[in-house]
């Protein structure tokens, strides 16, 4: 699915996928706060938006297989991280996504 307008003023183009990290807690169970530079590096994200797809060698656009709201799973330290709206999001190409979790 592609949305041609959004709400973020971005629109990721081909076959990239903007998506809304999911953190850890930023208290512990214990109760205690966790700063941010004690934090992982968020591992999981919703997909808010994805391009039109991939561009086949024959000019076909070939559609993406992750959609809008899917939660996925990518490596710690790949695609590039924005900040839109006070929040950061990141844009990932969707062969850096690992696997869809499925509900």
């Amino acid at each position: 699915m592609w949305v041609s307008k959004m709400a973020l003023n971005i629109i990721p183009l081909h076959d990239r996928i903007v998506i809304e990290t999911i953190g850890e807690e930023d208290v512990s169970l214990g109760g205690v706060f966790i700063p941010d530079t004690a934090k992982e590096k968020p591992i999981k994200g919703k997909v808010l938006y994805v391009g039109p797809g991939a561009a086949a060698s024959d000019g076909k656009i070939i559609p993406l297989a992750v959609k809008r709201g899917d939660i996925v799973i990518y490596p710690k330290w790949i695609g590039t991280e924005v900040m839109l709206q006070g929040k950061k999001y990141l844009i990932v190409k969707e062969s850096d996504i690992l696997a869809i979790i499925e509900e």
